[in-house]
């Protein structure tokens, strides 16, 4: 089966802005634009030959950039192919639409300039959803029902306002592109512009793509990269990780320099981490180990997968006792979750890593206190548990949790057995 390069629904968007500022200038994308900037010699043909050639390629782009919203929704992270057209009635509906849109802001903006910026706000507020929903259904009855512009908005929340600033910056853009041109000879401003436009139109569709994509599972759909993904069982990362493991048979340096070229760019799989450090130990890289624990630690935790962290935290103790994540943050909420699914001597010693690195951390009485709740009541060492909280009450007399601070010792001072 063919390499696919897909993306991870999971990928933080900013992540996603970031790589997709290259998206239409690789593979098809570019491709189209560099072609449709050079058809744009053909509206200097004289007569209605021209003014048709320039809409047949206005629609041509936005045909272009529905298949990228389309594409990126599914999970690819390419371009699609040029001439790859999805859903032809989906460009023409996003072209009538959009030209619609200028035309009446133009038409106000001569006639009656008050109606303009109500216009403006209108159309920013809602073409991101007219955008999607043509992508998706090819229907302009739906695409044009309010009822379904607020469907769209209620499923995004407060996140629809990043495809309303994506259409008002590429609104904007193209306006100073047009600009700019002007200050050039018609010949060499007319391609500029036309791949200027084109360039910002698939951006700003392949992003609003990428949305759709993080959110799959609210618009009910099955992102068609995963599904190829799991009828072949092969991707583009699995690719790589027969790659690296057929290098490392020979050059075991050379495999990890793959796999850190690839960690470097966008999130990477839990296979290729593990494949990583499983090199890592083979080439007795102790501390590139930890070093590496120490940054998946804080992007499984970003992703929501604490329990996961917790394990390699564990799995790093192993090698360096004094291990401790080293964002103070981090290391609260993985003791926190320690203690609650019952790892107490792993919760006590990020605890006490916790009250050694950041003493005076707003949270170290809150840290502190737990340490000796785990010390008292889960491993029966009152003694130093009262030691702890005499501490704690000196270090930190103002502090709310002063008198839990006494309470917990009195108690543990109570010779009295503790009720089951």
């Amino acid at each position: 089966m063919p390499r696919i390069a897909t993306v991870d629904a999971d990928t933080p968007f900013r992540e996603r802005f970031i790589a997709g500022l290259a998206y239409p200038l690789r593979g098809g994308g570019l491709a189209t634009c560099v072609v449709l900037a050079l058809a744009h010699y053909l509206a200097l043909l004289p007569s209605y030959i021209g003014v048709i050639a320039a809409f047949t390629l206005w629609g041509a782009t936005w045909r272009y950039a529905a298949t990228c919203l389309l594409h990126t929704a599914n999970g690819y992270a390419d371009p699609p192919d040029i001439g790859v057209d999805e859903n032809p009635a989906a460009g023409n509906g996003l072209t009538a639409i959009h030209l619609f849109a200028f035309a009446l802001c133009f038409v106000s903006g001569v006639f009656y300039p008050q109606a303009l910026w109500p216009l403006v706000l209108l159309f920013a507020l809602t073409l991101p959803a007219i955008d999607m929903s043509l992508a998706f259904d090819g229907s302009l009855e739906l695409a044009m029902s309010p009822v379904n512009w607020w469907e769209v908005m209620r499923r995004f929340g407060w996140a629809y306002l990043i495809p309303v600033g994506l259409n008002l910056a590429t609104g904007v853009l193209i306006v100073l592109a047009s600009v700019a041109a002007t200050f050039l000879p018609r010949l060499i401003s007319l391609p500029l512009y036309a791949f200027a436009y084109t360039y910002l139109i698939i951006l700003n569709l392949h992003l609003m793509g990428a949305m759709i994509h993080q959110r799959h599972e609210s618009f009910d759909l099955e992102p068609e990269a995963e599904k190829l993904m799991r009828e072949g069982g092969y991707d583009d990362d699995a690719h790589l990780l027969e790659q690296v493991r057929a290098v490392a048979t020979t050059d075991r340096q050379a495999a990890i320099g793959m796999l850190v070229t690839r960690m470097q760019g966008r999130s990477a799989p839990a296979q290729l981490h593990q494949a990583y450090r499983e090199l890592l130990r083979q080439e007795g890289l102790r501390d590139g180990l930890l070093e590496h624990g120490q940054i998946w630690i804080a992007v499984l935790l970003a992703n929501h997968e604490s329990r996961r962290a917790l394990g390699l935290v564990q799995e790093c103790i192993e090698i360096e006792p004094a291990f401790l994540p080293d964002a103070p943050e981090h290391a609260d909420a993985l003791a926190n979750l320690a203690a609650r699914s019952g790892m107490t001597r792993l919760a006590l010693k990020l605890c006490r890593g916790y009250l050694a690195h950041w003493p005076r951390s707003p949270e170290a009485p809150r840290m502190g206190l737990l340490a000796a709740r785990l010390l008292g009541d889960e491993l029966d060492q009152r003694t130093e548990a009262i030691v702890l909280l005499g501490k704690l009450a000196a270090a930190w007399p103002e502090h709310p949790l002063h008198h839990d601070m006494h309470a917990l010792a009195r108690r543990l001072q109570d010779p009295q057995p503790r009720p089951a």
